[in-house]
């Protein structure tokens, strides 16, 4: 008798050197047929991680930043990576995800190198609640979308509209038969928080964000995502989303997203 070994669920399938195939995991909140950026934007890093450990160093990202340059079909992407400004101690990465041979993201990353500043670290953010604490949170009876439907969210209650603190995880694989690094499985539930601290309905207000910047002060490790998140609304068609990062040791960074804010067309 044989017994078969149960595949873990993925939100990619790699189809060749740089190419990925989505699965329905990572379906966008905003239209069932795009992509999610949350776990696009933790592919990009999965692959910056791969091109990294082709050749030696000691350099840690510190600084990744995305633009959303269009419309992320959910179909197969290519994600190319090279090296910009090389250097032992500092480097800048550029990372590319094109669909149909159309560039629709591309993304720039700081390494530094690592040493020891441990006699030094500090910071006065204070951590947040631990998530075995807080009480689950549907997120998807407020939003669709195969990738809010497969994550697990513990949120505090909101005391008021734009501003919450919630802990994120998932199950899933970034990458089907691939392990992940625990900075691409982190960053890969970052995009999350524009989502969980709404100022408005989004079935009355449209408000993607056009980009997503990370900044890092240490090393996230999982399976957590800590978001203390802000989302503010400007009086002219523009908002922000701010989140300082944490993981269950405490923060980690902070993490920006530009929004366009306007109203759902009506009919």
């Amino acid at each position: 008798m044989t017994t078969g070994i149960v595949a873990r669920e993925s939100y990619y399938e790699r189809t060749g050197e740089n190419r990925h195939k989505p699965t329905a995991h990572a379906g966008g909140a905003w239209s069932a047929d795009e992509q999610h950026f949350s776990p696009l934007a933790g592919l990009v890093a999965h692959e910056i991680d791969r091109y990294l450990a082709r050749r030696p160093g000691n350099l840690a990202l510190a600084r990744i930043s995305y633009d959303i340059l269009g419309r992320i079909a959910l179909d197969e992407c290519e994600i190319t990576v090279e090296t910009v400004r090389p250097g032992r101690t500092i480097e800048l990465l550029e990372a590319v995800v094109l669909i149909d041979g159309r560039p629709v993201v591309r993304a720039r990353a700081w390494l530094l190198a690592s040493l020891d500043t441990s006699s030094v670290a500090d910071s006065p953010v204070e951590p947040l609640p631990a998530p075995d604490t807080l009480e689950p949170w549907a997120m998807g009876a407020a939003w669709g979308g195969g990738y809010v439907s497969s994550i697990d969210i513990r949120r505090t209650p909101p005391a008021r509209r734009g501003r919450t603190t919630a802990w994120v995880s998932s199950s899933l694989d970034l990458v089907a038969g691939e392990p992940s690094s625990p900075l691409a499985s982190y960053i890969a539930l970052v995009d999350t928080a524009n989502g969980i601290a709404v100022q408005q309905d989004p079935t009355a207000w449209m408000f993607p964000n056009l980009d997503l910047t990370i900044h890092l002060h240490r090393q996230p490790r999982g399976p957590w995502t800590g978001l203390d998140t802000t989302a503010t609304f400007g009086p002219t068609g523009q908002g922000l989303t701010s989140s300082v990062l944490h993981d269950v040791d405490g923060p980690v960074g902070r993490a920006e997203q530009i929004l366009t804010v306007r109203p759902q067309p009506r009919g």
